[in-house]
């Protein structure tokens, strides 16, 4: 027989999990947001992703979530103008991240919202774990 109260930490903790790599990568998108190429028209720092899936966890008979992949925006790079850049091309133009501060920061907002929300699941679930030892102590 399948523990609900144990099947539901472990899915709340699949979450986590998952809400923890997230929180990494949007942490090192927002600290690369400047990050250019090093000589002239090189490459700067690409935008990271993290998708998810659902997975059929057979030893709590339930689905939970795991990171499916780790991949790279494929969007255009910002072009700035500054010639005096040592990323400068000889158009004076230095690619610059295809980070966007703001979509990061909402994405930061919707992690920590989610990754609070499953640490409340753990948290509900011990307490009921510690009521039910105490009424059984009880009885």
């Amino acid at each position: 027989m399948i523990d609900p109260l144990a099947s539901a930490s472990q899915i709340a903790a699949s979450g986590l999990r998952a809400q923890s790599t997230r929180l990494r990568i949007v942490a090192e998108n927002l600290a690369n947001a400047q990050s250019t190429g090093t000589t002239p028209g090189a490459d700067p720092y690409m935008r990271k992703t993290v998708s998810f899936e659902s997975v059929l966890d057979r030893t709590i008979d339930a689905a939970s979530v795991k990171v499916k992949a780790l991949g790279v925006d494929n969007a255009p790079f910002r072009l700035e103008h500054d010639p005096s850049h040592p990323a400068a091309d000889e158009d004076g133009n230095v690619k610059m991240p295809n980070v966007n501060p703001i979509i990061e920061m909402a994405d930061l907002r919707e992690t920590t919202r989610s990754y609070e929300a499953n640490l409340q699941v753990i948290k509900r679930v011990r307490n009921m774990f510690s009521t039910t030892i105490d009424l059984l102590r009880n009885s």
